[in-house]
């Protein structure tokens, strides 16, 4: 009965209430314990493998020379420790820096420079320490650093960084920074850097040449398409039906209503019905397969008839999908599309029948389709690689092929272009509709 008296009285996890409690008070313990010793061992990440051998080999030397009491051994341990103590201590102290990165134009041209500005301020409450601050910005990928030595500054204080140059040599997305603060010591065995920036990009467009009017000769359905979709209300009349109360008035075909009210007393009003018409949209899609082309050449040029196709038709304010590899402009601006051309690179998975399926995808109303491509396919190849594309759609590839004349290579369904080089383009968008 008492036995049973406790179990009632007593919960049945009661008994563990103690362990938990001294576990909750262990693992707060610990979480307090690891938020003080965690920055010390982030430190460690300071000292460059360099520090690292004269630290651990100070100490070596240190328990060599006691053992073997060489006087000389500990001379050079007691040197190397007072050493890395040294640069420790040149290296102590927190940098609070506010740093903006700006590229004046953010966008140039091949063969033209984007200026780079660097502003540094002095974020800290108190001034910053006389000792040099360097402060590194990266160029490109792979380049070497930009270095400035930032001065002592007081609280609030601006630097700025004496502008320098960027130069557009070719096609590319050129990533400037981040710009990162270091501390250390002339021997280089303690190196703190801390980031203060995000990347900065300055994009080089790709090289593009002035094309005449797309409805001059690549395409021809610039006042619309008509398609077999019924439509309420458009430019293509296709039959008459009954009236429906949420028909538009301004539709009731009266002569024909009052024929059939004449034939057929009590009959109904009768309405147009028509077919849709869809206005052009433009899918170009630039192969990205790396197989395609016979040199790296031959894709840079096949990016720049992308990209002047691409220039040319939204001039003309036609919507436009654009696909260069892997990288994807739906109906975007100028600038945009010629970002998207700036950031492609070749990718073996973006090959022209996925191109095709995912321009499809993303832009169903697709009107025409012009893909742009190396020497490599054969007809037979790029006729299999089009299936996707609807019949009705007009379709037209253009393959990039130095060794032969500009001109066409094949005709029927599809219509296949060859271009020597890009100056060559007027002429194909001029003339290319004949093929």
């Amino acid at each position: 009965m008492i036995a049973a008296i406790g179990r009632l009285a007593l919960p049945p996890r009661a008994a563990d209430v103690p362990r938990r409690l001294a576990e909750s008070s262990a693992g707060r313990l610990a979480a307090t314990v690891w938020r003080l010793v965690r920055p010390r061992l982030l430190a460690l990440r300071a000292v460059t493998l360099t520090g690292w051998g004269v630290l651990i080999g100070s100490l070596a030397l240190w328990i060599l020379a006691a053992r073997l009491h060489w006087i000389e051994f500990a001379l050079v341990a007691l040197i190397g420790l007072i050493s890395f103590a040294l640069c420790c201590a040149v290296a102590l102290g927190q940098v609070a820096l506010e740093v903006a990165i700006e590229a004046h134009p953010q966008r140039i041209e091949i063969g033209e420079r984007a200026d780079v500005t660097v502003t540094a301020r002095n974020a800290a409450r108190r001034q910053l320490i006389r000792l040099p601050t360097l402060l590194e910005v990266p160029v490109g990928d792979g380049g070497v650093p930009r270095a400035v030595e930032l001065p002592g500054l007081e609280p609030g204080a601006e630097y700025r960084v004496d502008p320098f140059t960027v130069h557009g040599r070719a096609r590319a997305v050129i990533a400037v920074g981040p710009a990162t603060s270091v501390r250390g010591d002339p021997f280089g065995l303690i190196r703190r850097t801390v980031a203060w920036t995000d990347v900065r990009e300055v994009l080089v467009h790709p090289e593009r040449v002035p094309l005449p009017p797309l409805g001059s000769g690549m395409l021809h359905d610039l006042e619309g398409r008509v398609t077999e979709h019924i439509s309420a209300s458009d430019l293509e009349f296709h039959t008459l039906r009954e009236y429906v109360p949420s028909d538009d008035a301004r539709h009731i075909h009266w002569r024909s209503s009052a024929k059939l009210s004449t034939a057929k007393p009590g009959a109904g009003l009768l309405v147009r019905q028509f077919l849709e018409t869809r206005l052009t949209h433009l899918l170009v899609a630039v192969d990205g397969d790396p197989a395609s082309y016979r040199n790296p050449e031959d894709f840079e040029t096949a990016v720049s008839v992308g990209a002047s196709i691409a220039q040319r038709a939204l001039r003309d304010k036609l919507p436009l999908t654009l696909l260069v590899s892997s990288h994807l402009a739906h109906e975007p601006i100028l600038p945009h599309a010629l970002d998207t051309c700036s950031r492609a690179q070749p990718a073996a998975d973006a090959g022209i029948s996925s191109l095709l399926s995912r321009g499809l995808r993303v832009a169903p109303r697709t009107t025409a389709v012009l893909v742009v491509t190396g020497a490599i396919p054969s007809p037979e190849q790029l006729r299999r690689a089009c299936l996707r594309v609807p019949r009705q759609l007009r379709t037209v590839v253009i393959q990039v092929d130095p060794a032969q004349l500009t001109g066409v290579r094949s005709a029927g369904p599809l219509t296949v272009l060859g271009l020597e080089r890009l100056g060559e383009l007027p002429v194909l968008v001029r003339e290319g509709a004949a093929g």
